[in-house]
């Protein structure tokens, strides 16, 4: 345990930002799924209408610094290209 006022406030802020990054990453994957499941069940309306949400989540996850730039650009490039694999 942290001795130093401080080192104690690391900690607390620490354990916030956490939260936070745990909270948009949690979201993220289930835009994720659900945009998968659409796909997986052939329904293209839903499919069209998740990967927006999915897109979004990933872009915000982003900015936000959670995940790398170049890991949210990947995962909608193969995302959007489940979805045109659909059509």
């Amino acid at each position: 345990m942290a001795n130093i006022k401080s080192a104690k406030k690391r900690i607390l802020v620490t354990e916030t930002k956490t939260l936070r990054n745990k909270m948009i990453k949690s979201a993220l994957k289930t835009a994720i799924k659900k945009f998968e499941t659409a796909v997986a069940a052939n329904n293209a309306e839903e499919a069209n209408a998740t990967f927006a949400g999915a897109v979004k989540a990933l872009d915000m996850a982003t900015s936000k610094g959670v995940v790398h730039k170049n890991m949210a650009a990947r995962k909608k490039s193969r995302l959007a290209a489940k979805l045109n694999a659909m059509a």
